[in-house]
């Protein structure tokens, strides 16, 4: 055979895998990848198994441990995985769960009328990505075990001794990720967990859920009995509300349908979407049946009572929209997602029924409650008027290219390079520091904007006010997505989106505005992980003619002591402002690619982001001024 040529395509060319070795093959087609989102990932799939017990009602207590050694149990007081001989296949029940894929009870809905786990390969999946697994089984007045490595058990299931008094039924799983398979320094984030649980808690009322983190120490234990309405009440602590939530649970052909809605003085939407427990983060059919109903709802109510003249144009989605925190929660029997992820429901029934409730009920709740009616309705007036005036605004934005018409202060240094693959811009704050990143860049790929002052504190103006600002509409043309209603991700043309600002206060007060301005109207730009916050030295080391740099206090002192002695005829200067490094200094240590360190901006909590740019960038004073009072010996670098 000529070399480079491919072998004949013959029968002994397929490959058949078997058990789990597809799933350690292509780990992505079952838990989205081998990133630190799928570790997390890997520890829902277990817990999920324990809200289906929850659901069916035979569990109201789950307890999440990670380990000194980042193994994760997971324990529930459930019924216990079935442990006696499965007909067909010969063995325990809990090895065929835990070692074959599509193996589960939830298949044909008399073990469990819902669940979020749907395909069976979930725990399966999990136990084929860990270096080792272990399950304990407390059933039938014994405690049953079995170990695996790599996803093959080690021996049959064996009993281990006889449940003990004060023992409930459920089930204890612990497995530690292969870190042959989730490579780098990849860890659990005690955060990231906490927002899922949470949500858990908040959709599975009644529910105990308790997170521990023995690494550090730290715990936190979850439990709402108003379910969603409390989920809503937490969303909006730090808003001004226009009325009580608004909450309806309904059983439409065997699918639960759940809704609350509050509607808020402030300028941006809060809508969660969950199926089956799992946040659809792409929304669906549920999501959709939510906001039709909504809008067609207030559109009906507006006109029946003559808030809405003859002449005036119906509300869009946009206008209702505007304030709105409100989660729908479905629970459906057999749920069809986009992939097994789970982040998007496709069921089409399920908007019909979600539309159905909430025309029907929420029409009422407008009717008995006409001073929410009409508070709603003048807030979608006031929007729909900002609409208006923010498309004609937009109009004077939007251009082909950041190179044509406005003249705008803080002028586009842009790159030679035209693929945005290859190119990124640097947001820099004031003239000094923008020529200084303008001298120092590489023209080829390496685009500058300087900004002149602080950009509008956007939580607090609507769209049409925000593109009356110059700072604003020079990032919006730089950028090339469009705002609002205009904005596609397509259109960008760099993507790595830098902000560069100074480090005192000012420049953490202008990349806070700025984070506030990407979060609220660019979100897709955070979320598909094109923005980063670049990182300048706070100081540098002359010790002779070599010159070292620190990032942190910590690189400073750790520099002086590598000195020894010699650290006392070093000269120590501290940056406060990117202009007083000349340009070479600049690209050296911050714009350099092969040097610098950027901070990738993510969101791991949206419902906490939400609430952080309230408290902090809100109109509300009190929430801001209990967070510094708390938080205010934490101070590090104050600049008075």
């Amino acid at each position: 055979m000529a070399q480079g040529q491919p072998r004949s395509y013959q029968a002994e060319s397929i490959q058949v895998l078997e058990g789990l070795e597809a799933v350690r093959r292509r780990p992505g087609m079952y838990v989205g990848g081998t990133d630190v989102k799928a570790l997390h990932h890997l520890v829902y799939e277990v817990v999920d198994n324990s809200i289906d017990e929850a659901l069916a009602g035979a569990c109201d207590r789950i307890e999440i441990t990670i380990n000194k050694d980042s193994s994760v149990t997971v324990t529930d007081n459930g019924r216990g995985i079935p442990v006696d001989q499965h007909p067909r296949m010969k063995k325990s029940a809990l090895e065929v769960v835990m070692t074959v894929l599509h193996a589960g009870g939830k298949f044909d809905g008399g073990v469990y009328k819902v669940s979020g786990g749907l395909h069976g390969v979930g725990v399966s999946a999990v136990n084929a990505l860990s270096e080792w697994c272990e399950v304990e089984v407390n059933r039938e007045g014994k405690v049953h075990f079995q170990r695996y490595e790599r996803g093959k058990p080690k021996e049959p299931v064996k009993t281990l001794r006889k449940m003990k008094k004060d023992e409930t039924t459920g089930t204890r799983t612990t497995f530690k990720f292969d870190k042959t398979i989730f490579k780098g320094d990849l860890d659990y984030r005690f955060e990231a967990l906490v927002q899922r649980l949470r949500e858990m808690a908040f959709v599975t009322r009644g529910v105990t859920i308790k997170l521990i983190d023995e690494r550090d120490g730290r715990e936190m234990t979850f439990y709402f009995e108003g379910g969603i309405t409390s989920f809503v009440r937490y969303l909006n602590r730090n808003r001004e509300l226009l009325h009580p939530v608004f909450h309806r649970e309904e059983e439409i052909e065997s699918t639960v349908v759940e809704v609350a809605v509050q509607f808020t003085d402030a300028y941006n939407e809060q809508v969660f979407a969950f199926a089956n427990t799992i946040n659809t983060i792409d929304g669906g059919t549920h999501l959709t049946g939510l906001r039709a109903a909504l809008t067609r709802t207030i559109n009906d109510y507006a006109r029946k009572n003559s808030l809405l003249k003859e002449a005036d144009p119906n509300f869009t989605g946009d206008d209702t929209r505007e304030g709105l925190t409100a989660i729908v929660s479905v629970k459906v029997p057999d749920p069809q997602f986009e992939s097994q992820t789970k982040v998007k429901l496709m069921n089409p029934e399920v908007q019909t029924y979600v539309a159905q409730v909430v025309n029907e009920h929420f029409a009422i709740f407008l009717e008995e409650n006409p001073s929410a009616g009409r508070a709603i309705v003048a807030k979608c007036l006031t929007s729909a008027r900002a609409r208006d005036a923010a498309r004609k605004a937009r109009d004077l934005v939007i251009r082909k290219s950041a190179l044509e018409s406005l003249t705008l202060p803080g002028k586009l240094a842009d790159c030679s390079e035209r693929d945005p693959e290859r190119s990124e811009l640097y947001i820099v704050e004031g003239d000094s520091a923008g020529g200084s990143a303008k001298q120092g860049r590489d023209r080829h790929f390496q685009a500058i904007l300087p900004l002149r002052g602080k950009i509008l504190n956007t939580e607090r103006a609507r769209l049409d006010k925000i593109l009356s600002n110059n700072e604003v509409k020079s990032l919006i043309s730089a950028l090339g997505t469009g705002i609002g209603e205009n904005f596609d991700i397509k259109g960008l043309r760099y993507k790595h989106v830098i902000i560069m600002t100074d480090a005192d206060v000012d420049g953490s007060h202008i990349r806070t505005l700025l984070l506030t301005f990407f979060f609220r109207y660019m979100r897709q730009l955070i979320e598909d992980g094109f923005l980063y916050i670049a990182q300048p030295p706070l100081y540098s080391i002359t010790n002779g003619k070599a010159v070292e740099w620190a990032y942190t206090e910590k690189q400073r002192n750790a520099i002086l002591k590598a000195l020894g002695k010699r650290s006392e005829k070093s000269s120590i200067q501290r940056y406060k402002g990117l202009g007083e490094m000349n340009p070479g200094q600049l690209w050296q240590t911050t714009m350099d690619p092969a040097n610098r360190s950027l901070l990738q901006v993510s969101i791991e909590d949206a419902a906490d982001a939400e609430h952080t740019f309230d408290m902090l960038m809100g109109e509300a004073v009190p929430p801001r001024k209990r967070f510094i009072q708390t938080h205010a010996k934490e101070v590090q670098n104050l600049d008075i």
